[in-house]
């Protein structure tokens, strides 16, 4: 396996290095991307409920943001298939199907969620219904995904995600006690309750969604194919280089959004948090955070942000939901088939995108639909963290690239930590 993947890949190994330096440096904006407007919502929320109280999150989320993101891609590269590829070539179909369901549905509400919170940011610039702004969303990242292209969605709408450093500007500029924000990072403050755990799972769910699972094993799918490895013997294993790569890739990209995540509890725990608004319900809460850094000027930049990693997020929630389902069922899923020749997949993409608009209808405050969509991620990820541990030390699946003792510790540490807080928001619900 290994003599045939340095063989088929060796007439791109100049073009993998002179392009390695880009992949890194849009690492930043990647990782900006990872903060969804979901997440946005979840970690203002954190912030203004419980103030600084809950900066422990961020340091302790890093690491397992880096071992999902990274297993996932490690899975995609060394098998040539996505997720629930493998899942269905390695599992009988009792658990690969309530599998298929639980990813299916979150990806489905999360999108819904996250269409919400766009038409939110838009309703501040302009005071048109919320669910007017949603179909409009919608129908834009359809038609883009059918009949243009996600990736030149991306190239376009990546640079406003830039916009959410704002809120690391806006932490600084809200002049907090250090000592105070020092303390509340390195030891933890825990309240059993069930607004605290609820708080805790959704930014759990929210940093670890299992549509990046699908995405990011998919999309190292997707760059093989780009590579003219249509093939699935061309695709299978990863050199040291392309590992190493990807490793830092990640961690880079991991670490930026770990900052944004981190500047937003920051900077609404030190604005909303002592004014009071502890419970964000609108847009323009949440925008308030950024007025010590941009004054009137908040909204705008809070629009900018949201926006922008929606148009990102999005398209990927939805390919995510075609992606796990038409595998699940052996059937071919890729976003390099042009409309005419996968009929089923830019349909189900479309269905997806439809129902999560149709969601928008049912009422629901669209700024506490994202913390509830980061509560649903949130019991969707021990699962399928857990399968991916398990393929990613499996010889069958990994060969000689099977998982080393320090992702495997990660890994098994992130899954423990997850399933702790499920549990303990279960007995506080309980309770």
């Amino acid at each position: 396996m290994s003599k045939q993947r340095q063989e088929t890949s060796s007439p791109n190994t100049a073009g993998r290095r002179s392009g390695r330096a880009a992949r890194i440096g849009n690492a930043i904006i990647t990782g900006a991307a990872d903060d969804d407007p979901s997440a946005i919502g979840t970690y203002a929320s954190a912030g203004a409920q419980f103030g600084l109280g809950i900066l422990w999150i961020a340091p302790l989320l890093l690491p397992m943001m880096y071992v999902v993101v990274y297993i996932s891609a490690k899975l995609g590269q060394v098998s040539g298939k996505g997720l629930f590829g493998v899942i269905r070539d390695r599992y009988p179909r009792m658990v690969l199907y309530p599998l298929v369901v639980g990813a299916f549905a979150g990806n489905i509400i999360e999108a819904a969620a996250n269409l919400g919170g766009v038409g939110a940011a838009l309703n501040l610039l302009v005071p048109l219904p919320i669910t007017v702004f949603v179909v409009c969303v919608g129908a834009i990242i359809v038609s883009v995904q059918v009949f243009g292209s996600y990736f030149l969605l991306r190239r376009i709408f990546k640079w406003l995600t830039l916009a959410l450093f704002a809120y690391v500007a806006a932490a600084a500029m809200a002049k907090p006690d250090l000592m105070e924000v020092l303390h509340a990072t390195v030891f933890p403050r825990v309240e059993f309750t069930t607004e605290f755990m609820s708080i805790v799972v959704a930014c759990i769910g929210t940093s670890l969604s299992a549509y990046v699972y699908t995405w990011q094993s998919n999309q190292e799918v997707e760059d093989e194919i780009a590579l003219g490895r249509k093939e699935l013997f061309q695709r299978k294993g990863a050199t040291d280089e392309e590992l190493s790569d990807k490793r830092r890739d990640v961690l880079t990209g991991m670490v930026f959004a770990n900052i944004i995540l981190y500047s937003i509890i920051l900077s609404t725990g030190v604005t909303l948090h002592p004014a009071g608004e502890t419970h964000i319900e609108t847009a323009a809460q949440a925008a308030a955070a950024l007025e010590p850094f941009a004054g009137e000027g908040a909204k705008y930049l809070f629009a900018l942000g949201v926006v922008g990693v929606g148009f990102l997020a999005i398209p990927v929630m939805t390919t995510g939901a075609a992606y796990d389902l038409l595998q699940a069922f052996g059937k071919k899923a890729s976003l390099h088939a042009k409309p005419a020749d996968a009929k089923l997949f830019y349909g189900v993409i479309a269905a997806v995108t439809l129902i999560a608009v149709i969601l928008n209808f049912l009422g629901f405050s669209p700024m506490r639909a994202l913390v509830w969509s980061g509560i649903v991620q949130g019991f969707s990820v021990p699962p399928l963290l857990l399968m991916m541990l398990l393929m990613t030390g499996d010889r069958r699946v990994m060969g000689e690239r099977r998982n080393g003792w320090l992702t495997n510790f990660l890994g098994w540490a992130t899954t423990t930590v997850t399933f702790l807080a499920l549990i303990a928001l279960a007995v506080t619900w309980f309770l």
